[in-house]
């Protein structure tokens, strides 16, 4: 029976595919233009493989090449933009996200769980924001990231703790932690507590706070932050004063979902 079900997802799944998305990814990877060697290293694939999957995107639209590099073309921003149109969580929180941004004048986002990483889908900035670059879209590493936290903590404890230990949890700060046992205490304390801090450990200077948004059926589908300059806020007043307005936030989400 076993080998019946593997037979049939064999048949079903496309090999190419997961090629060609791969290829993709490994832009992301490298932050920038590749070269079929650099393409092949990324994804492992051969060569020959790797150079049909770049060959098939440029014929689609989704790749550019000068002849000797490759780059993403701006095709390939449809991908992104059919997420956020055909899913109702970004266009459901966005005045969700205006509203807290507006009241505490602190930028706010949601962020869902991508394997070791968390993935920005919705962001309220604020004029003064000193987050550099993040976006829809963006990605942070679980383990420093108060977002990150609060969606590992959903998670059933050794599920959480196998992320931690096949990613690489580099140190992003002199505060980041990357201790697996320290990072799994952690997770238990936003179990209990119900919220997540990141305090300098993504950038310095820039404090996070994070807690879990659940559907109707109780479980964690997103993450919702807030982050703000550590010469504004402390950690206490931090907690003290804009966790109120995210849990606000949260549960104005939760009831829409």
């Amino acid at each position: 029976m076993v080998e019946e079900v593997r037979s049939k997802e064999d048949k079903e799944y496309v090999a190419g595919l997961e090629k060609g998305l791969a290829v993709i990814e490994a832009f992301g990877i490298r932050n920038g233009p590749l070269t079929l060697s650099e393409a092949a290293e990324i994804t492992g694939h051969p060569r020959a493989t790797t150079r049909r999957s770049l060959l098939t995107l440029q014929r689609l639209g989704y790749v550019e090449t000068d002849g000797k590099t490759f780059r993403l073309a701006p095709r390939v921003l449809r991908l992104g933009h059919a997420y956020v149109t055909s899913s109702p969580l970004p266009k459901l929180v966005q005045p969700v996200l205006e509203a807290i941004s507006e009241r505490t004048q602190e930028s706010s986002s949601l962020a869902v769980l991508d394997g070791t990483n968390v993935v920005f889908v919705a962001r309220a900035a604020t004029r003064r924001s000193l987050s550099h670059g993040l976006g829809m879209g963006s990605r942070l590493p679980v383990h420093s990231a108060a977002t990150g936290r609060v969606l590992l903590a959903a998670l059933a404890p050794e599920e959480a703790e196998h992320i931690l230990l096949r990613m690489a949890r580099r140190p992003l700060t002199p505060r980041t932690r990357i201790d697996v046992p320290e990072l799994l205490a952690l997770l238990d304390d936003v179990r209990r507590e119900g919220y997540a801090v990141s305090d300098e450990e993504l950038e310095l200077g820039l404090r996070s706070i994070a807690v879990p948004v659940q559907d109707m059926h109780g479980r964690t589908v997103a993450a919702m932050s807030i982050v703000a300059s550590t010469s504004r806020f402390t950690l206490a007043a931090m907690i003290d004063t804009l966790l109120p307005e995210v849990q606000r936030g949260r549960r104005m989400l939760t009831a829409m979902l």
